[in-house]
């Protein structure tokens, strides 16, 4: 079985990380997609509207059940400090996984330079690029090293949706019911996630 781990802070998982994995596993001829929620994402810190990592794995839970192509891991959640992506990387080849695909933004490119260990990232973990329609990349910016991965760009459809507007619709009080699945917005409301404090 091939699996396509999709890491992220899932602040809350939406329509938009469903549908653009799901498109991206099945033109890439992957088995299952893995939603990794990360503990302590690096380059968010104390982000002051960032639900618990109990919460966020909860609601990516409720979000895939029932779905075969979906399964949620809490791998980071499991060891302390920051979320790296080489390290979960590497407890993953410890567990038996012959390869680590990872599934990231175009716009993630940009900074992977800058994730810890970039050169071993690229070692160890074959990325999937997430192209969205009308959206270019200036891959020549790029160290030469991360230039290969243009070539495992897979086109997405773009969906305009964002983890930041579902949270500023809470906080005003406005509806979520078409940006994330039922479940998700029913515990968000049940929990009191993203309310105005």
């Amino acid at each position: 079985m091939r699996s396509l781990c999709f890491g992220g802070s899932f602040n809350p998982v939406h329509y938009g990380h469903l549908i653009t994995s799901r498109a991206v596993a099945e033109a890439g001829g992957f088995d299952q997609v893995v939603l990794i929620p990360s503990a302590q994402p690096p380059h968010k810190p104390r982000q002051p509207d960032m639900a618990d990592a109990v919460d966020r794995l909860a609601m990516c839970q409720i979000a895939m059940a029932g779905d075969p192509l979906f399964e949620v891991s809490d791998i980071e959640l499991t060891r302390p400090g920051p979320s790296y992506t080489i390290e979960t990387a590497r407890e993953l080849r410890r567990r038996g996984w012959p390869e680590v695909n990872w599934l990231i933004g175009a716009d993630q490119v940009r900074d992977l330079p800058k994730w810890r260990e970039p050169a071993a990232l690229l070692r160890e973990v074959n990325f999937v690029v997430i192209a969205r329609p009308g959206r270019d990349f200036d891959w020549a910016s790029l160290p030469k090293p991360f230039r290969g991965l243009e070539e495992r760009v897979v086109p997405a459809p773009l969906v305009p949706i964002s983890a930041t507007e579902i949270r500023t619709r809470v906080r005003a009080g406005e509806p979520i019911d078409d940006l994330t699945p039922r479940p998700v917005v029913e515990y968000i409301r049940r929990r009191g996630l993203y309310r105005a404090t």
